[in-house]
């Protein structure tokens, strides 16, 4: 396993930093700090180049004809839920006001965000997607830094950029007046902010090893204070804001941030890293990635707080008692929010309660049950006397069909290499995947399975840098690789292709509809 950064930014890292459990040889600082720092990234003006061009025509490919198809005007599927209750957040200044059924099950900040959207461009298509739209273009400029950062690539960042732009799933559900597109462009930047957090942590712990007080301590040295790490925090905050299964980001990712910890004081040569990380990075961590969030949920919640009409907001002396240690706003809000919570839980299946599109989570890495979105069996355009219009949320099937076979190299990977790239990839996947084992009982659905997209994405593009190798590698190795990696992209976008009239609810043929439809399952 190389230790050594690469030669060059262009080289394409295969390899993990964490160093060997014995001292490298001669021990010295310079050694040791070199390995703690990360590897050379390429001028920023050409990883801003890359990462821009990435991004503009993955705006272009998401912002495409956005405002079609509606309902007759309206909303088309869940979109029927949160676009109207938008529009009640922009008419009453940030709050919804639908007492009649209590069918706000979710917190504020993804509706005000669609809001913003109708703000601009009123209450249409292009409206209530508009943010939505936004967010799934920024998740994609994201995940091509993130890449970059991980492998030290402008290449591999790039191929990150464009698997997230080919994936059906994500382009559908950037695409629709729904929460789940903002849930998962907080999950992405918190988990950005702590990819620079760690690479900021190592660099601290590099000056402390040549200057020659990094062991002065059992424990190592404090870090300072990690203002990324805190910018994870507010992030994931406001995942949860949008909905609550943002909280199991918080668990999942706090503990990855204290192992980091650990594993940069152990190739500091700290004599007792888990403890020092124990020591010394705990209370930090819980401050940031766990009362920062809740104050982050907490300050989504400001028109609510501030209302005199939103839901429940004035329980206190009516359904629970008006005194209490706990501030009565806040005791309003935790009623609030157990009636929900119990909704939530209460919403199980049964041969009674059963939605025709519902998934279990064991069939969301290959998406072998898609939703339907949309569907129009009497339209015109697809010069044919009968046409149909369909929209099908489905994760590209030359991505999500690889889920399992990326997902044990990623795990051979941080076992056998201690690779912690593909471990990180590994945690943020399984956020948006293990929860959802909890409880099976209940329904779900499909899009659920949206933040584990990006995630996907970066496990792809790290076993492509595996298969374009190094710089040094001979020029038939080389080239063998960049022809692989072109054919599988090349494969990807061809099927992004394929699936591009039932993703946007282009006039089809109803042969082609049926050609559309691979598995059994999608129908």
């Amino acid at each position: 396993m190389s230790l050594i950064a690469p030669q060059s930014a262009d080289d394409v890292v295969t390899a993990g930093e964490v160093p060997p459990a014995s001292p490298p040889p001669g021990n010295d600082r310079e050694t040791r700090a070199r390995l703690l720092e990360p590897g050379p990234l390429s001028t920023a003006l050409r990883g801003w180049l890359v990462t821009l061009t990435v991004a503009l025509i993955g705006g272009v490919v998401r912002f495409w004809n956005l405002g079609f198809p509606t309902d007759k005007g309206t909303p088309i599927f869940d979109e029927k839920h949160y676009v109207p209750q938008a529009a009640q957040v922009l008419r009453n200044g940030g709050y919804e006001d639908n007492p009649g059924y209590e069918l706000i099950v979710h917190p504020p900040l993804g509706k005000q965000l669609i809001a913003v959207g109708q703000w601009l461009f009123g209450y249409d298509g292009v409206g209530w997607r508009f943010t939505a739209a936004l967010a799934g273009t920024i998740t994609i400029l994201l995940v091509v830094r993130i890449a970059r950062r991980l492998t030290r690539s402008d290449l591999v960042g790039a191929l990150a950029g464009v698997l997230l732009i080919a994936d059906g799933m994500s382009h559908v559900q950037s695409r629709m007046g729904m929460l789940d597109a903002f849930l998962t462009l907080f999950v992405v930047v918190a988990f950005a902010c702590l990819v620079v957090d760690r690479d900021q942590v190592r660099a601290r712990l590099a000056v402390a090893v040549r200057e020659g007080w990094a062991t002065a301590s059992p424990y190592g040295p404090w870090l300072g204070f990690r203002w990324w790490r805190f910018a994870g925090g507010i992030a994931l905050g406001l995942a949860c804001g949008v909905k609550w299964s943002g909280l199991w980001y918080i668990a999942f990712f706090g503990v990855l941030s204290v192992v980091w910890s650990a594993t940069a004081r152990r190739a500091a040569g700290v004599e007792r890293p888990w403890l020092g990380a124990a020591a010394k990075d705990l209370l930090p961590s819980l401050f940031a990635l766990l009362l920062v969030p809740v104050l982050a949920y907490l300050a989504t919640w400001w028109s609510w707080f501030a209302s005199e009409t939103a839901i429940d907001r004035h329980v206190a002396g009516v359904k629970i008692p008006e005194d209490g240690i706990v501030p009565a706003p806040l005791r309003a809000l935790w009623y609030y929010t157990t009636n929900v919570y119990d909704f939530h839980t209460g919403l199980v299946t049964s041969e009674t309660n059963r939605h025709p599109w519902e998934s279990k989570p064991w069939t969301w890495p290959m998406g072998l049950r898609p939703m339907l979105y949309y569907f129009e069996g009497a339209v015109t355009g697809c010069g044919a006397a009968t046409c149909v219009g369909a929209i099908m949320l489905i994760g590209t099937p030359a991505l999500w069909w690889l889920a399992f076979p990326v997902l044990a190299w990623a795990l051979w990977q941080s076992i056998a290499r201690l690779d912690w790239r593909y471990a990180a990839v590994l945690v943020g996947y399984g956020a948006g995947f293990l929860p959802w084992f909890i409880n099976v009982d209940r329904q779900m659905y499909y899009f659920y399975a949206m933040p584990m997209a990006p995630f996907l994405a970066l496990g792809i593009a790290l076993a492509l840098g595996e298969v374009l190798g190094r710089r040094t590698d001979g020029p038939e190795r080389r080239g063998t690789g960049r022809l692989a990696v072109a054919l599988y992209v090349g494969l990807v976008v061809a099927n992004f292709v394929w699936l591009w009239p039932i993703l946007n609810g282009t006039p089809i043929t109803p042969e082609m509809w049926e050609a559309q439809k691979w598995l059994p399952s999608w129908n």
